[in-house]
């Protein structure tokens, strides 16, 4: 952002504060890089939500600025954001040219291997939302990318201290009491996640974590406790026949 563009969004402060109804200003611009958010001024552990809309593949330094979101946000926060992903490793060619970076495909990351930043940073359960291919159709990028896919994917990643690397079965079970505005009748944590209101469903511990610990936990009711492990879920059969649709396989949760 210039500050000139900063200046404009200042401007328009007061009059969003009004049309909101606010008694006063909760928003503030803060100008840094995204890969060093302290010194932007923006406090560790002092944010609830950060949202991202297909820009932390323009970083030169992702993990860099992962691990800043992670740093920044309060115990059960959320990262909820947008990017354009890869399904292999770009050949240096690829990351470097020109219209391939203007276009958000050269900076794409690897799928593992953002997977692999976020356990590396904290986040050691992100789960995908949403999915969507993007095509490329240019001769002159087509024959730089060779057989790779790109995809616009959604993420959730929430930093829960009671997370672990693979879902597994300590016997809870979450209800959704229907009390999120606009999602009455179900709510959707992730792509393998769809929770029907009222309906107890048998979940994994960081998904009891995700909805019971953080923003989510006033519009949830979780049922049961860590006490008892029954080893990895979806390993037994209770979890089998509970689990009516399931996960895909290039989301993060298992449940």
């Amino acid at each position: 952002m210039t500050d000139e563009q900063l200046e404009v969004a200042r401007s328009h402060v007061d009059e969003f504060t009004q049309k909101m109804g606010y008694a006063k200003p909760n928003i503030a611009f803060k100008k840094g890089m995204i890969e060093f958010l302290a010194e932007a001024g923006v406090e560790p552990e002092s944010v609830d939500l950060v949202i991202s809309n297909c820009v932390v593949n323009l970083s030169p330094n992702k993990e860099l600025v992962i691990k800043g979101v992670y740093d920044a946000l309060r115990e059960g926060g959320e990262f909820y954001f947008s990017d354009v992903y890869c399904d292999r490793r770009l050949p240096q060619s690829a990351r470097d040219h020109e219209v391939m970076v203007g276009e958000c495909l050269g900076g794409a990351l690897y799928i593992e291997d953002f997977k692999r930043i976020c356990h590396s940073v904290g986040f050691l359960d992100p789960r995908e939302l949403s999915r969507e291919e993007i095509k490329v159709n240019d001769p002159e990028l087509k024959a730089l990318c060779g057989n790779a896919k790109f995809y616009s994917i959604t993420y959730r990643c929430f930093k829960l201290a009671g997370m672990e690397t693979l879902c597994e079965d300590y016997g809870e079970v979450a209800i959704y009491k229907g009390t999120i505005e606009d999602f009455p009748n179900e709510y959707s944590l992730d792509s393998g996640h769809v929770f029907e209101a009222h309906r107890p469903k048998l979940v994994c511990g960081n998904t009891a974590s995700m909805v019971g610990e953080s923003w989510l936990r006033d519009h949830f009711e979780i049922i049961g406790n860590r006490n008892t492990h029954f080893g990895l879920f979806g390993a037994t059969p209770a979890a089998e026949e509970d689990s009516k649709t399931p996960a895909p396989s290039t989301g993060g949760g298992c449940c």
